[in-house]
């Protein structure tokens, strides 16, 4: 028979080997996968930037390019829902109710008037509801799931643009700015334009899962709406149908962007925010960005 002292040993330094294999394993699928993403942006002729961060444990992540500065494209339409659900429960506002839809924007360089195209629109329903009353509810799933314009310069006509920015810092995005609604060619033609980091929206995503100073109702109900997203293009694009995404995309000329929550069917979950601009090739950098969507679902999963 062993020594007691012999055995207790072996089992320390068997611990021990497994151990530190099993750390070694981790730490190799984690350079595998920034190899594999960078390989994969660097395929790309533009300017890429991606944010990945487990809601679930163990907690993990990776950042590149995190606080590069891109032209936020319809991505801002995230921060105006959150900023229509925060003054309705500060009972500013009903969601139920009604309001008159118009055509008539106030450009934020010196006030002139600027109407929506609908031929610039991804909404050319709405158009016909032009002079009817409209719940805020519609106008905002419009918004989100099918990235209405006319929608947008409605509602963040009603909310404020500074007051949705002042929320964003609340949350902890401290260099995303929403100035205006959009097509305001006098702001864009000045460098006026709504900005975002991947941080910012990886933060923002963060918050609508998890962040309790947003009540759980409120939270639950932007979820849904983001899972309800009709241009599935990038970070959905090659998950299984099993796996569920909210999430919002935005884009605009060489600009590309996605920012969501992939919920697993195992209960897991992840942030991830792909943004890119000065795309030489929209459709190819499309297709690879999807594909490095697949590459997290793959490390992750």
């Amino acid at each position: 028979m062993k020594p007691l002292k012999t055995t207790f040993t072996t089992i320390t330094l068997v611990l021990f080997l497994l151990f530190t294999f099993s750390c070694q394993e981790k730490i190799s699928k984690k350079e595998n996968l920034e190899t594999s993403v960078q390989s994969q942006i660097d395929s790309i002729e533009g300017t890429i930037a991606v944010a990945f961060y487990s809601l679930s444990e163990p907690k993990d992540s990776l950042f590149i390019n995190i606080d590069e500065k891109f032209h936020a494209a319809s991505t801002m339409k995230v921060p105006v829902m959150i900023e229509l659900f925060k003054q309705a429960s500060e009972g500013k506002l009903d969601l139920n109710d009604s309001i008159v839809l118009k055509n008539e924007f106030k450009s934020i360089v010196d006030g002139s008037l600027y109407s929506m195209d609908i031929k610039d629109d991804s909404d050319d329903v709405i158009y016909s509801q032009i002079g009817t009353k409209v719940t805020l509810n519609d106008l905002m799933y419009s918004m989100i799931t099918i990235s209405s314009n006319l929608a947008t310069n409605v509602l963040i006509e009603l909310v404020d643009a500074k007051k949705t920015t002042e929320t964003m810092r609340d949350l902890g995005a401290k260099n995303i700015e929403v100035l205006r609604g959009v097509e305001d060619q006098k702001a864009y033609d000045q460098g006026l334009s709504n900005s975002t980091t991947a941080r910012d929206l990886m933060i923002i995503m963060d918050a609508i899962a998890t962040n309790e100073t947003i009540n759980q109702k409120d939270r639950e109900a932007m979820i849904n709406i983001l899972k309800d997203q009709k241009h599935k293009e990038l970070i959905p694009r090659y998950l299984p149908s099993d796996v569920k995404v909210a999430h919002k995309t935005g884009s605009i000329t060489g600009v590309h962007h996605d920012a969501g929550i992939v919920y697993l069917p195992d209960g897991r979950s992840y942030v991830l925010v792909l943004l890119s601009k000065n795309l030489k090739d929209f459709d190819k950098g499309t297709e690879q960005l999807a594909r490095i969507s697949k590459t997290f679902y793959d490390y992750y999963n």
